[in-house]
């Protein structure tokens, strides 16, 4: 981090002539072509020389006002790394139900190089440019530019043309490449009042005022006509952006970006009500669930009564049913990769198919639930690679999962993932806060963080024979979120563990619960052998205890944090170590039993040893307690792994007798 302040203030300290430079479409300069590197950061792949964005309001009789947003950049790529940056996406909204779809177009992409000190132009072709659907309510807009090298500039400008006013697309003024300049204007009638927000830990330079603002259109009769109007006009700028960069525990690097949001707080047209347009989060809920495809489809019960009655029965407890219906669901139905909370085949065409997004999957699940008499109701979302929803608004989310109601607590479920159990839901899921939705149309907000702790136990019991070597046998359990996440970056059984902790030989490997019985924990045994984590120097040996189980490195080096600390859940290590003494040997020196606490006690290690005859024991806890952590934690948590690498690799010393 204490280069990024350094480029940060690098960056500041050049933006003086910046402002007084123009910047205008297709006059590419020698200067830019034969630039080598980045000015200020040199480690740059590529950069953003400038960005514009406008939106202004174009009117229309009959039709009314429509919003225009044009966008264009110039980029220069530096590095091979950079050429990415030719392949350029614009995702767009086409989910409304009153007004139609946003439409994106590109034009004036073009592609410059520079050959024999002269310039050469390559014009962007329509073989270069599509169009993609994601899902029913987005698509996405997309080019390749021809003939990108490094050294190339493209410039990309496209237009967005939409009938949606409650809000703009956000613009960003911060990438993972730097920005050397970029301004944002906006043409915003008298009848329209916007809230602007802007996110980001750098600050964003802007100018309102006043100013008059006229539409030619034709009327009915076809007839020229002019309105005249007042209208705010907003100009925001920053100048020398340094590429926002990447820190371990980063939950979603883009939800601290320097970006600048509009959000529709009312209208007021002549000789009519001033209408509100700014909602709540309970507005927000209650308009969701009137949609055909999220209320409708949860009241549709006819299509799996039969399978509800061989599932399910009289006799069984509520937590019974609970566990039947949600591993029939995970069972039967298989997920095709499709985000969103609204259906998209419908719950009755999904079951019958048995494949669904994740609506379709979890509206079944919640039907059933309610059908058995138990209490269940959706839970709307925002993954963590979609972001932090910053105001209400629908289109925040793009995720739903089951949430039941039972024992005064919330258990939530996602029957889409067959890796999840009663306890756990997606790790891409555990993002804030949800909002759990009521056919009545109430709304309660929910924390998707877990309460409980995760936990990891190890045991370890190892010998060190006459050949001065160590072997012993391991036994790892993992439980919930731990287990989930083994899970899921685990795509086989097994995995390579002689070259992972440098063991001799492997044996007796075992892997149990994990991909069956998946709401138990996994359970990882095998003994080792190796001849690593032991020295033997005159008549003493040094044994580091842990053995494979040592961190080598703290994951927090910079000088200061930019962004919260994100563990994403709740979670304890706990190691127990057991090691027999070779015979003819004592113990000369070992690690000393200490407890650590942080000031805000959000973390704590308790390492324990004792000699018991012939054998150490050793036990180590670390517990994290808060999965998100603000960044003026950044000091006690960077310490607190500090404290926890130098006990692990503290020694024990032995000697001959």
């Amino acid at each position: 981090m204490k280069l990024y302040k350094v480029l940060l203030a690098l960056f500041l300290f050049f933006s003086i002539s910046s402002f007084s430079q123009k910047y205008e479409l297709g006059k590419v300069t020698l200067d830019e072509l034969k630039q080598k590197q980045h000015p200020i950061d040199s480690s740059a792949v590529a950069a953003i020389l400038y960005k514009r964005g406008q939106t202004y309001f174009r009117y229309e009789d009959k039709k009314g006002f429509r919003i225009v947003h044009e966008i264009e950049y110039r980029i220069k790529i530096y590095k091979k790394e950079g050429l990415n940056w030719a392949n350029f996406e614009v995702p767009y909204y086409i989910g409304y139900e009153n007004i139609l779809a946003d439409y994106v177009e590109f034009s004036n992409c073009n592609t410059y190089n520079l050959e024999n000190d002269k310039i050469i132009k390559t014009k962007l072709s329509s073989e270069g440019k599509f169009n993609i659907t994601l899902n029913k309510n987005w698509r996405k807009a997309s080019l390749t530019m021809p003939n990108v090298k490094v050294g190339s500039i493209i410039e990309i400008h496209y237009t967005i043309l939409s009938e949606n006013a409650v809000e703009f697309p956000t613009f960003n003024f911060q990438y993972t490449i730097p920005l050397n300049y970029a301004e944002y204007k906006t043409d915003i009638p008298e009848f329209y009042v916007y809230n602007t927000i802007n996110s980001g830990f750098l600050p964003i330079n802007s100018d309102y005022k006043i100013g008059i603002g006229t539409q030619s259109y034709e009327d009915q009769y076809r007839q020229n006509l002019t309105m005249t109007y007042k209208q705010v006009e907003s100009v925001h700028k920053v100048i020398n952006i340094p590429a926002i960069i990447e820190e371990p525990y980063v939950d979603n690097i883009q939800n601290y970006n320097t970006a600048i949001n509009y959000e529709l707080e009312k209208t007021r047209f002549p000789e009519t009500t001033e209408k509100i347009f700014t909602t709540t989060w309970e507005d927000v809920a209650k308009s969701i669930y009137k949609y055909k495809d999220f209320g409708e489809e949860l009241l549709i019960k006819d299509y799996f009564e039969n399978d509800l009655k061989v599932i399910t029965n009289s006799q069984m407890t509520d937590m019974q049913k609970i566990e039947s219906i949600f591993k029939f669901v995970q069972s039967r139905m298989n997920w095709n990769k499709s985000y969103g909370y609204f259906t998209d085949k419908g719950v009755k065409k999904a079951y019958q198919e048995k494949t669904g997004n994740v609506a379709d999957i979890n509206f079944i699940l919640i039907s059933m639930l309610n059908y058995a008499g138990l209490n269940a109701n959706p839970v709307i979302l925002s993954t963590i690679d979609n972001g932090i929803p910053v105001y209400p608004n629908r289109t925040v989310f793009n995720y739903v999962i089951a949430s039941i109601e039972i024992d005064s607590k919330i258990i939530l479920l996602d029957a889409s993932n067959k890796k999840t159990n009663l306890s756990t839901i997606p790790l891409k899921t555990i993002n804030w806060n949800g909002r759990l939705i009521r056919q009545d149309g109430s709304s309660t907000e929910i924390s998707l963080i877990p309460k409980n702790s995760s936990i990891e136990t190890t045991n370890l019991i190892y010998s060190i024979d006459s050949d001065f070597k160590i072997s012993g046998k391991s036994r790892i359990q993992k439980n919930e979120y731990i287990a989930l996440e083994y899970r899921e970056n685990q795509s086989v059984q097994s995995i390579d563990l002689d070259n992972k902790y440098a063991f001799t030989s492997i044996e007796n490997y075992n892997l149990e619960n994990f991909t069956t019985d998946i709401e138990k924990p996994i359970i990882e045994t095998f003994n080792f052998k190796t001849e690593e984590y032991l020295d033997k120097i005159g008549d003493k040996i040094i044994i580091s205890p842990l053995l494979f189980l040592s961190n080598e490195k703290n994951p927090f080096t910079q000088e200061n944090r930019m962004f919260p600390i994100h563990f994403g859940y709740p979670k304890t290590t706990k190691i127990n170590i057991f090691l027999e003494l070779p015979e003819g040997y004592s113990v000369e020196s070992f690690p000393k039993s200490i407890i650590y606490t942080s000031p805000q006690k959000d973390f704590i290690m308790n390492y324990f040893s004792i000699i018991n005859g012939n054998k150490i024991q050793l036990s180590v806890t670390k517990e994290i307690k808060s999965s998100l952590l603000h960044q003026d934690s950044y000091e006690s948590i960077k310490d607190f792994y500090k404290q926890i690498i130098d006990k692990q690799n503290e020694k024990i010393v032995l000697k001959k007798l």
